[in-house]
């Protein structure tokens, strides 16, 4: 399990290697590298999801390493409570940013190798800190320069705590 600590209680997730290998394993490495300390939850979208994992408080973004292969097509779906990859239009370009999903959200499931298709991979959900993330997607948003839906009260994560049953990953 990862806890990440954040200015609005915590949030605990666990990772599913088993259908998502490689991106679970991209998200564990930036954890234990304490990456996504100092980061803020910069895009929150009240019956979608909320989007965090890259952005310091200032909105700036933070250097991450190279993107990773998508895994959409692993048959995890977008689903209330499931952490998925955030990217660009190219299928390919995730890196470090994450979002919860906080609908179920189909759409954003592969449904072919395609630029339509792709989808976005599923690696994980949260199983404690469902009512923290909910509480997030009350909060006031608006816009910071050209970023919109972002909250007005900065979410910062403060800590991201690893538990034992990922030491041998």
């Amino acid at each position: 399990m990862i806890t990440l600590r954040t200015t609005q209680g915590d949030i605990s997730i666990e990772l599913d290697f088993a259908k998502a290998p490689n991106t679970a394993a991209n998200y564990l490495q930036y954890a234990r590298d304490g990456f996504y300390n100092g980061t803020i939850f910069h895009r929150v979208i009240p019956g979608f999801m909320v989007q965090g994992g890259g952005m310091d408080a200032e909105m700036n973004e933070k250097e991450s390493r190279e993107s990773i292969e998508n895994e959409a097509d692993n048959g995890l779906a977008n689903e209330i409570g499931t952490l998925a990859m955030a990217r660009t239009s190219d299928p390919h370009s995730a890196s470090s940013q994450f979002f919860i999903n906080v609908s179920n959200n189909g759409f954003l499931n592969h449904s072919g190798k395609n630029s339509q298709g792709w989808g976005y991979a599923v690696f994980g959900k949260v199983v404690e800190g469902m009512d923290v993330v909910s509480a997030i997607t009350e909060m006031e948003t608006g816009s910071s320069g050209y970023h919109q839906d972002v909250p007005v009260e900065t979410i910062e994560i403060t800590e991201t705590l690893i538990s034992d049953a990922y030491s041998d990953k």
